[in-house]
């Protein structure tokens, strides 16, 4: 499969002023396949380093921080002979060893002829607890699971997939009906990689969904294994809440669902370690519609989305049937899943603020709100063919505003008003507005 940050990558390669890369994301999003691709494609060697449970490699950064003496063990180490020219080093669990993390940098002030690139699944959480990090003398790079668009390279759609990407809205109502049938299927497989990869090969939805069960397992395990013993439960309890709180029409995150009479203070540092872990993104609330909006944030109001929309889907127990063919169960929870699923684009294929709008008196609330060039533009988010927008129609009201956006299972349309965009076309919503 092919994702998109491999462009990201091959840009940071030839820039005049490449610092050591840092690629941050959840669990079993793709990140060392991507460095070991990027490598393969792009160098004439890839020296590799797994610092997980790795002791030569905590001795060999405990020591100092001679760039030739490490050069010379990363060598032994990995049998490959770097040479700064043609060589990509990849430190992948580089959160194991905090030395190796604040090593880079000395790589970026004393040798920056060589290409490192490095990931690490929690490392947002490594740095919280203390980790010497380097400040400004690394570069980011944010993994997600596979978007939608990446969904259907990944199944060998690619004229559908050109056609989507240059937004050719005539040619694309010609086989709207596929590419809904597409989309119920993303809202079932997502995107993590070793879903949309199983599926691509053998076409098996059953198994796709024990692999997302599996996966869920894994992240319930990490929760024991890295996080401190005394806040694991606030953890599982917020993580397996998320799909109820979806449920709501207020779509809201309210302590007191998690467990009676909680309070936000008792959950505050198990909610940022998922957010620093990648598993969830918090949408919070603004409550005026000012440039810039992070200004305007209300930090008390806020949404949860899981990383994504196929993991939704297992947590709430949808099978295959249920969400392919539409029946009643899935017609009351799909609004949660194709806000879920408009999160997951935004993120994916943007880089996008996001955030959500309601009024002072809880009467109207636009699902999503962000900043594109100098518009701040709403966007209202309807799971079917539904055109009305009444809250969205009241925020427009409210504040005069010029550009504002409805996506939804209709196609393209431009109103005096409001533009409508098919829900498979969101993730180009910059490009579409833009070109307005």
């Amino acid at each position: 499969m092919y994702r998109y940050k491999m462009e990201e990558l091959k840009r940071w390669k030839d820039s005049p002023n490449r610092k050591p890369l840092i690629i941050r994301g959840a669990r079993q999003v793709g990140k060392t396949w991507l460095m070991k691709e990027f490598g393969r494609e792009n160098y004439e060697k890839c020296a590799y380093i797994n610092f997980d449970d790795n002791t030569r490699m905590n001795n060999l950064f405990e020591e100092d921080f001679d760039i030739d003496r490490i050069i010379q063990g990363l060598k032994i180490e990995s049998g490959v002979n770097i040479e700064p020219e043609n060589t990509l080093i990849i430190f992948d669990e580089i959160q194991e060893t905090p030395k190796a993390l604040k090593a880079l940098k000395y790589f970026y002030e004393n040798a920056r002829e060589y290409h490192i690139v490095s990931a690490g699944s929690l490392l947002g959480v490594a740095i919280h607890e203390g980790t010497s990090f380097p400040v400004g003398k690394v570069d980011f790079m944010d993994l997600t699971p596979l978007s939608f668009f990446e969904f259907l390279d990944a199944l060998g759609e690619n004229e559908i997939l050109e056609i989507l990407k240059n937004n050719d809205f005539d040619m694309l109502s010609i086989f709207e009906s596929r590419l809904k049938d597409y989309l119920r299927l993303y809202y079932y497989i997502g995107g993590m990689p070793e879903a949309v990869s199983f599926y691509a090969q053998n076409k098996n939805l059953l198994e796709v969904r024990n692999i997302q069960k599996k996966l869920l397992d894994a992240y319930e395990q990490d929760f024991s294994k890295h996080a401190p013993t005394n806040i694991v439960p606030r953890i599982r309890q917020l993580w397996n809440n998320i799909p109820t709180q979806l449920a709501k029409e207020n779509k809201k995150f309210i302590y007191g669902l998690v467990k009676e009479g909680a309070r936000a203070r008792e959950y505050e540092i198990a909610l940022s370690w998922l957010i620093d872990c990648g598993l969830v993104y918090q949408i919070n609330r603004v409550n005026d519609n000012k440039i810039p909006l992070s200004a305007y944030q209300d930090f008390n109001a806020f949404k949860l989305y899981l990383l994504d929309v196929g993991l939704l889907s297992a947590m709430a127990g949808i099978d295959a049937k249920t969400l392919l063919e539409g029946n009643e169960i899935f017609r009351e929870f799909k609004g949660s899943l194709t806000e879920q699923y408009v999160v997951c684009q935004l993120k994916e294929c943007t880089d996008l603020n996001i955030f959500y709008w309601s009024s002072d008196t809880g009467t109207a609330e636009v699902d999503f709100i962000a900043q594109i060039g100098r518009n701040n533009v709403p966007i209202e988010v309807k799971a079917n063919e539904n055109l009305q927008a009444k809250s969205l129609k009241t925020f427009v009201q409210k504040y005069d505003n010029k550009v504002n956006v409805r996506t939804s299972m209709t196609s393209y349309r431009k109103d005096d008003w409001i533009t409508n965009i098919p829900l498979y076309s969101i993730g180009n919503i910059e490009k579409i507005v833009e070109n307005e």
